[in-house]
């Protein structure tokens, strides 16, 4: 069981990251997308948040925008 799942955020790149690194690894695949809705706060139909499984590992992908800086060596964990 994986017990930790590497956390990417993005500036609206989320979904083209994503798509890029799947078509590069083996046994790789979208698990989840969650798209912004008419509410926001992003784009209507943009990606707000999404998984994927590259060789079995599992990541997790963010359009968390510009409004936080995340710097090398910030370390963010989800409990499974």
């Amino acid at each position: 069981m994986q017990k930790i799942i590497p956390f990417l955020w993005f500036d609206g790149q989320a979904e083209a990251a994503m798509n890029f690194y799947v078509s590069i690894f083996k046994n790789s695949k979208v698990l989840s997308v969650t798209r912004y809705g008419a509410a926001g706060p992003g784009p209507k139909g943009t990606v707000m948040s999404a998984t994927f499984q590259l060789e079995g590992q599992q990541f997790y992908a963010l359009n968390g925008g510009p409004a936080v800086q995340v710097h090398s060596g910030d370390l963010a964990v989800r409990e499974l």
